[in-house]
């Protein structure tokens, strides 16, 4: 696999990836009633601890894409 190859692989996993973030977070904001009750019944959690855990996740979700697609991505631009 070649520089510009691994470059274009990077970027289309970033934008696959922001693309799956910005739609969770929307779904997670917009529908946030409806999920609370569905995750809050499907794991046995408190429903009062379900935004805080959505935040958790959306969170870990958005560093992860950051370090792992993000980074390289720019690194490899500027490399080449």
């Amino acid at each position: 696999m070649t520089m510009i190859e691994l470059r274009e692989l990077l970027g289309w996993c970033t934008l696959i990836n922001i693309g799956l973030l910005v739609f969770s977070t929307l779904a997670v904001l917009g529908l946030k009633n409806s999920i609370i009750k569905l995750h809050a019944k499907l794991f046995g959690v408190d429903e009062q601890a379900m935004p805080l855990l959505y935040m958790q996740y959306v969170a870990a979700f958005k560093l992860l894409v950051i370090v792992f697609n993000l980074v390289p991505y720019i690194a490899l631009r500027i490399m080449s």
